[in-house]
């Protein structure tokens, strides 16, 4: 049977792997907590989308709606229209017959006009045989003397009548072929209008057609606005149904989020409680396996002391730039790196420590400095490698250097008062990758000033 302080030292071992097991179930329930919390923000965003949505659907809804009514207005409009159209066609349609009655008319007036012009013609040649008549019967008249004065007389008198017939016959022969000339012309622009009235007449069916092809698509697209605007009313009523359900979901997973914290809570005080056992046990006099590692780690946190007082009094650091937290970000780090006073010296004296210290247990992944803000001013020299550019997750790693890191067991080393201090948990690699780990800190203090902490971290 083991002895009391085997037992103790098994106890205390139990301790840090309950305080390992903590750590993975409260890093495995923030990780879902964390998903939970970007798919709410994501969910938020998508309600926020589905409002707009929303208001957008009601925009449109109303939009239906009037298109509707000016569809049924115009529906109306296209149907009286369609009947004055119809009217208006007609009437057009006995005007084009009468103005090509009106030019057949026209036709036979000009015939007239050519008849009445032959009769004047005719007439014409009468007067001129009339006068040679007359003429001759003057000159048979002077023949006779005397007693012919009568006929004389009368030979006379026909000759004036017949100049009279004459200049009669020449006037209506002018007048005649003038209005000759205006019915011909007359005649030729009804001719042409009749022609157009004919062209016109025969697309009057041509617009018709169009007149209710125009209505037919008129009254479809008023159908059609009635199909949108029912579709656009269940629209509406499925957003509204999904932005309740949203609303519920996203209700839920708040509760669900702040369930998970609360247990991570829970979760992170088992996990202290469990370190403060092991803690407590690894002070005891009882031989541990940790106790080879916090031995290593008081020896070494020495040497960077004396190394560090050493320099300060020979004037080779100044306690400001010891003390400075006036953090200088490096351009295009990623994750960001910082600078301060204190760097160039850590870089300078205490890496090569951390590298010998090291190397003195294989079981050892690293050793560190961290200020009281978690800066690290330098690392081990596998771990203070350059960054690549647009590789955080080999960063995160290899060029741990010069970032800030704050978990709880660092803030509860830097916060706490003792010699030195033991903890188990699980090292953040970043981007969901960690490392169970066991970790020694002792606190460093110079010219009675707290300044940080010194880390030995170990596989287990």
């Amino acid at each position: 049977m083991p002895g009391r302080d085997e037992q103790l030292a098994l106890l205390g071992e139990q301790c840090g792997d309950f305080a390992l097991q903590c750590s993975d179930v409260a890093g495995f329930v923030s990780q879902v907590n964390q998903r939970i919390e970007d798919d709410h923000g994501r969910l938020q965003a998508l309600r926020t989308n589905l409002t707009q949505l929303r208001g957008l659907q009601g925009d449109a809804h109303g939009a239906a709606v009037e298109i509707r009514q000016v569809a049924q207005r115009a529906t109306g409009l296209i149907a009286e229209s369609h009947e004055a159209a119809l009217e208006a066609l007609g009437e057009i349609g006995c005007l084009i017959d009468d103005v090509v009655r009106m030019g057949d008319e026209l036709e036979a007036f000009t015939q007239a006009i050519e008849h009445v012009a032959a009769v004047s013609g005719q007439l014409d040649t009468i007067a001129r045989q009339t006068g040679m008549l007359a003429i001759n019967a003057s000159i048979e008249a002077a023949r006779a003397g005397n007693a012919a004065s009568g006929f004389a007389a009368v030979a006379g008198e026909v000759k004036r009548l017949a100049g009279g017939a004459r200049e009669a016959t020449a006037s209506v022969r002018g007048s005649i072929e003038r209005l000759d000339d205006s019915a011909r012309r007359v005649v030729g622009d009804m001719r042409s209008g009749a022609e157009r009235g004919r062209a016109a007449r025969a697309r009057t069916g041509d617009i018709t057609g169009a007149l209710e092809t125009i209505a037919s698509l008129v009254v479809q697209f008023d159908q059609r606005s009635a199909e949108i605007e029912r579709a656009g009313i269940d629209v509406t009523r499925h957003v509204a149904r999904l932005d309740e359900g949203l609303g519920d979901f996203i209700r839920r997973g708040t509760e669900n989020a702040a369930e998970l914290a609360r247990t991570r809570q829970r979760l992170d005080d088992l996990e202290s409680a469990s370190n403060r056992m092991l803690d407590q046990v690894a002070h005891s006099s009882i031989a541990t396996p940790d106790r080879p590692f916090i031995d290593l780690a008081l020896e070494e946190a020495d040497h960077v002391r004396i190394a560090i007082e050493g320099a300060l009094n020979a004037g080779d650091l100044s306690e400001e730039a010891l003390f400075d937290t006036a953090y200088q970000a490096l351009p295009g780090s990623d994750p960001p790196q910082f600078t301060t006073g204190f760097v160039p010296f850590a870089d300078r004296v205490v890496r090569p420590m951390l590298d010998a210290a090291t190397a003195r247990n294989p079981a050892i992944i690293g050793c560190c400095l961290i200020d009281r803000n978690g800066h690290l001013p330098t690392h081990i020299s596998t771990r203070c490698q350059p960054q690549r550019p647009d590789d955080r997750r080999w960063n995160l790693e290899h060029a741990r250097n010069r970032q800030i890191f704050m978990d709880r067991q660092t803030r509860d080393a830097l916060d706490r008062e003792g010699d030195w201090f033991l903890y188990t948990y699980r090292q953040d690699l970043g981007e969901g990758r960690y490392r169970p780990l066991r970790s020694v800190f002792v606190p460093l203090a110079f010219r009675g000033r707290r300044w940080g902490c010194y880390e030995l971290g170990y596989l287990i």
